[in-house]
This record gives structure tokens, C-alpha cells and sequence, in this order.
């Protein structure tokens, strides 16, 4: 088949950095994609609905830590970067990423909801010549299944009048050595000049591009990638149970094992599974083969052994306050890092949360420490982030260190601590007396 007009339109003024970005959805993912392609010297959009997130961009302020604000104010100086609530603008980009959540519904299935909403807004002002990305983790088929008819409902064809790709976002929030740039982009098209005109765009500011065959393969990837990492850490996970019935220190067994040069890669049990991609995507894979009446039973195992964790903390910190001659009812309790990891400020499915509702119905009085959190809303409560000190720290009958974050300084917290619950055997290089500690 012969090359269409608007793909040689199209690619040209890619390759001229003429082209106009737009991303929808400015958030993790959102908002770096965008400082990349604008630090390239295009021309981009971000649109999103929070009028905050729009308002913060235009005016240069980062609320993403791995965008600095600096870089963010140069970007929207020079003319680089704006943002906007008005999807109307779709009208006049070239190309559209789609950067929107894809999380869990209250029964654990997937919310596909806003992937839907941004391809209703695409559809109404797709023109010929658009290539038009989606980079929300979905199940496999998404892209085909739910964009594609959308967009072809108007009558333009795809690989022809517009171009349609798709290619998982590879973010890890607070990475220092792996970014947007140098971190390998999987790519797929509908069609193989879908591919190609997506590998033209994403090559402009990505190291290394990795083509496959289809959508669904690249849409697979992704769920790999993260359910691979799901299921090693249910293992880990279990295993510290294990550890715990037999007296055996787990963090020692897994420092041992690594030392192998070969057949093993560590994983590190913790208290529970937080941020955007790990704790949701390999659901949405199970949930898809349940359509296709196959039950994906190493996912569904588990997400159990996963999502028992914070109550396996939350009865740890029960047996340490009993120990003490303590009640949980009436314990004050000091939670040590909201965030879902350690130097970040993401709280999505941080199992923080879980844990302060369980100690909450208990009757504990909680309080917490985040420098990356200065206040949290929790069921309808609102807490505020204490400073770390000692004085703070000697009012509390438990610390329950959740994430191990860099600033955090932990020879303070053991040696002005009652008690302290460590899930991340963050207190490992503290010297001298620990009989205070209780680790996972």
C-alpha cells in the first residue's frame, strides 16, 4: 500500500520538530513526557482537568519531583510547554500521548473510565494526519478494542488519515539513574505505518526504541514487566513469614542469596504494595483471562499473600505494644513515611494507609512523619506531617518505619524511640543497642 499524504505530512514535520504535542493526563507520567518533548524543542500541550495541575505548569511550578521546577519554568518561558483544561485544543495538535490513570475499581477490577473519556475527546476533534498514542497500562487489547473503534467512528481510516500506537509508559518515580530519555520505549502501531510514525516521534527523545509486532504484545509487555515483579515480591513476601515462624532473620537469608552471581536477583519483603503500576497492572491481566474463563492462579495467589501484608504489620505492632503492657486502644503511634516508597511523594495504594485504618479502628491515636507528604487526607481526617526530632519522637508509644526514606535520620529514631516496628529494615546500619527494634 502506498504511503498516505498526511504520513508524509506527518513525519516530516516530526523530523523538523515541527509538529504540535499534546499529552492528556499531566501527572507521573504526564508531566516528564512533556518536559521531554519540549526540551527537544517542540511545541506541546498538556491538557488536564485539574485546573491546579494546569494552573501549577503555566506558571512553572513543578509538583512532580522528577521534574524540577527550574526546568519546568524554562520550558513554559521559551514558549515550550502550556498547559490547558479545554480539549478543544486536540483540534490543532499533531500528535496526542495519552497519559490518564488506569486503576482499580472498589471491587478490584479494572477502571478503564478515564482511558474511555480521553478517546471520547480524541474522537470529537481528531483530524486527518493525527497519530494519537496511548501509554495508560490497560489489558491487553485495549488498544484495539476501545480507542481504535472510537476513532474510526468518524469516518477516518487508520494507517491512512490518522495513525494510532501504543506504547507503556516506563516511569519510576524517584529513579536518579533511569528517566524518560534512557530508559528503552516499547512501541507498537495498529499498523506498520502506526509503528513507524510513533518510533519517529518517541525516537526524537528516547535512547533506544524496542518495535514489536502488535498492540496487544506491547500491551503485554507492560503487564509482565510489572507482574513479574508482583509475584517475586508475594514470594519474598511469604518468605518473611516463614523466616518469622522459624526465628530466622530474613534480611540476612536475602543478603546471603544475592550474593550468587547467577539464577537469583534479590526482592525485599515489605508492608505492602503502593504506587500507580505494581499493586494494579497485573490485575488487570487476571482480569482480563477471567473474560476468557481462565484463572490466572500464580496472580491470584499472589495478590493475596500481597495484600495481607499491611494487616500482617498491623498485628505486629499489636503483639510489640503487648509486649510492652500496652493496648493498642490509646497507643499513640507514630508512622514513619506515607509515601507508597522510599523519596517520593506518591500515597496511591500506599500501604500506609491500610495500616493507619486498621491501628484507627483499634482506637490508636496516630500521627506521622513525611517530608514528601506535608498533609494527608485520610477518611475523612486530616493529618499534617511532624517535624523529626527527638522531642517528637520520645511522645509516642511506637514508630512503625513504612518507607525507608533517605532523609530520614534512623539513629535518632532508635535511640529516641519506645518502640520501633521496622517493615523496611531501614534501622540495619544503626550501631549500638537495638533491643527497641522489632523488624518484619
Amino acid at each position: 500500500m502506498a504511503e498516505s499524504k498526511y504520513a508524509r505530512l506527518l513525519k516530516k514535520k516530526i523530523d523538523d520538530k515541527q509538529a504540535r504535542v499534546g499529552v492528556i493526563g499531566l501527572g507521573y507520567a504526564g508531566l516528564p513526557l512533556s518536559t521531554e518533548f519540549a526540551a527537544a524543542g517542540f511545541n506541546v500541550t498538556g491538557i488536564d482537568t485539574d485546573p491546579d495541575k494546569v494552573e501549577s505548569v503555566n506558571r512553572g511550578e513543578s509538583y512532580i519531583p522528577d521534574v524540577p521546577s527550574e526546568q519546568l519554568k524554562r520550558l513554559t518561558e521559551a514558549g515550550l510547554l502550556n498547559a490547558v483544561a479545554d480539549y478543544a485544543v486536540l483540534a490543532e495538535l499533531d500528535t496526542v500521548s495519552i497519559c490518564v490513570p488506569t486503576p482499580l475499581s472498589k471491587t478490584r477490577e479494572p477502571d478503564i473510565s478515564y482511558v474511555v473519556e480521553a478517546a471520547d475527546r480524541v474522537a470529537e476533534h481528531i483530524r486527518s494526519g493525527q497519530l494519537v498514542v496511548l501509554e495508560s497500562t490497560t489489558y491487553p487489547g485495549s488498544t484495539e478494542e476501545l480507542i481504535l473503534p472510537k476513532l474510526e467512528s468518524t469516518g477516518l481510516r487508520v494507517g491512512e488519515d490518522f495513525f494510532l500506537a501504543f506504547s507503556p509508559e516506563r516511569i519510576d518515580p524517584g529513579n536518579k539513574e533511569y528517566a524518560i530519555r534512557n530508559t528503552p520505549k516499547v512501541i507498537a502501531g495498529i499498523t506498520p505505518k502506526c509503528g513507524e510514525l510513533a518510533q519517529a516521534l518517541y525516537g526524537a527523545i528516547i535512547e533506544r526504541l524496542v518495535p514489536v509486532s502488535t498492540t496487544r504484545s506491547a500491551e503485554m509487555v507492560k503487564l509482565l514487566e510489572n507482574t513479574f515483579r508482583y509475584t517475586n515480591l508475594a514470594m519474598v513476601n511469604e518468605l518473611a513469614t516463614m523466616c518469622g515462624r522459624l526465628g530466622i532473620d530474613v534480611w540476612e537469608v536475602i543478603d546471603a542469596a544475592g550474593t550468587k552471581p547467577f539464577g537469583f536477583m534479590s526482592f525485599f519483603p515489605g508492608p505492602g504494595l503502593g504506587g500507580h503500576c505494581i499493586p494494579v497492572d497485573p490485575l488487570y491481566l487476571s482480569w482480563k483471562l477471567r473474560t476468557l474463563n481462565y484463572t490466572a492462579r500464580f496472580i491470584e495467589l499472589a495478590s493475596q499473600i500481597n495484600a495481607d501484608m499491611p494487616n500482617r504489620i498491623f498485628r505486629m505492632i499489636v503483639d510489640a505494644l503487648n509486649e510492652a503492657s500496652k493496648s493498642v486502644k490509646d497507643s499513640k503511634i507514630l508512622v514513619l513515611g506515607v509515601a507508597y516508597k522510599k523519596d517520593v511523594s506518591d500515597t496511591r495504594e500506599s500501604p500506609a494507609l491500610d495500616i493507619m485504618r486498621a491501628l484507627s479502628a483499634k482506637g490508636a491515636i496516630l500521627s506521622y512523619i513525611d517530608p514528601f507528604v506535608p498533609k494527608l487526607e485520610l477518611d475523612n481526617q486530616t493529618f499534617h506531617s511532624l517535624e523529626l526530632d527527638a522531642d517528637t519522637l520520645e511522645q509516642f508509644d511506637c514508630a512503625v518505619i513504612v518507607a525507608d526514606h533517605s532523609r530520614f535520620d534512623y539513629d535518632l529514631i532508635v535511640s529516641h524511640s519506645k518502640l520501633v516496628v521496622d517493615t523496611r529494615n531501614a534501622t540495619r546500619r544503626v550501631a549500638g543497642d537495638k533491643s527497641n527494634v522489632i523488624k518484619l
